[in-house]
């Protein structure tokens, strides 16, 4: 609570003064042929006698309060921030289903951690592309994080022809970068392959995207050495598997991530996957200004309010109860 008239409560200094004065005020007397009568009497309400005095410093003082100017704010906070616009590129090609993150496959722990990057994200604006032997905007750049996240979840093998186009999948999160607002731009590019796929080179794309200031952070997927691949399906649908080596175009990537500003980071299990994602979310914070007001609202009806009726009581005890003899 803050005053709009502070200088006003100096005047609360006139009620010690007045007590003390009043203190100093020799007692009323009154001559009475046998005053034993009176002593019973005079003991149970002594006091009585104060309390008009209580009741009227009660009111001056809450007068004067109430010509202070009390009043009492809400704070409240206006965030003001640009956020960065972020798009993530996921591979969606037919070795996203490789169990070497058992129980799971790569792509669901891929779309798990995706979620996982979104729900840490308060001011940015996120978009979606998938990819495989095609890339396709699957959400563009939104702050609507449950369209996003549920974007995420829908994603699976299948829905685009087969294969790793990196650059086409570069090209098409630059192009929905490029006009963004806001001075940062970032791709997370996620992928587990080679590019086999797509008229775009991947090193001419990320130079392309340099020149928008886009950065891209490249994450290759799969474990080291060997992994269960699929590689196609049996008579009655079920993928079939074989274990085959890995092969991460790890050179590119990094060729990417060194071209665009961003950096290469390869996850060899889901626990290192996350911590990619963790890291990345710290690399790419969003500067956020915070100016503050308060709103403030008048609060002098309560103490004048009590300074009347305090005033009410005492007069009232003076015609009753408390009855001053001259």
């Amino acid at each position: 609570m803050i005053f709009a008239r502070p200088l006003v409560l100096l005047l609360l200094l006139v009620v010690p003064l007045w007590w003390w004065r009043r203190s100093r005020r020799p007692a009323p007397t009154a001559r009475y042929s046998d005053a034993r009568q009176l002593q019973p009497a005079s003991s149970k309400r002594r006091w009585l006698s104060g309390v008009p005095a209580a009741l009227r410093t009660l009111a001056l003082t809450a007068w004067i309060v109430a010509a202070a100017g009390p009043e009492y704010g809400t704070s409240a906070v206006e965030i003001t921030s640009e956020g960065i616009a972020i798009v993530l590129a996921v591979d969606v090609s037919s070795s996203m289903l490789a169990k070497d993150f058992g129980p799971s496959d790569r792509l669901d722990v891929a779309k798990e951690q995706s979620v996982a990057f979104v729900k840490g994200r308060e001011f940015d604006r996120i978009g979606l592309v998938a990819f495989a032997g095609e890339a396709l905007t699957q959400v563009p750049i939104t702050v609507d994080y449950e369209v996003l996240e549920a974007a995420v979840r829908r994603l699976r093998v299948g829905d685009l022809d087969d294969g790793t186009a990196i650059g086409t999948a570069i090209g098409t999160a630059a192009n929905r970068l490029r006009r963004a607002p806001g001075a940062s731009k970032v791709v997370v590019l996620l992928t587990d392959g080679e590019n086999t796929r797509g008229m775009l080179d991947p090193r001419t794309a990320a130079a392309a995207a340099a020149q928008f200031g886009i950065r891209i952070y490249t994450i290759g997927v799969g474990t080291e050495g060997e992994a269960p691949m699929p590689i196609g399906r049996g008579a009655q649908g079920q993928l079939r598997y074989q274990t085959l080596p890995v092969r991460i175009d790890e050179e590119l990537l990094q060729d990417i991530a060194r071209e665009t500003g961003g950096r290469y980071f390869r996850a060899t299990d889901p626990e290192a996957l996350n911590r990619i994602f963790q890291q990345i979310d710290r690399l790419e914070k969003t500067p956020v200004s915070e100016p503050r007001y308060t709103e403030y609202e008048e609060a002098y009806q309560v103490p004048l309010l009590v300074g009347l009726g305090a005033l009410v009581v005492e007069l009232l005890m003076a015609a009753t109860i408390v009855v001053r003899v001259p």
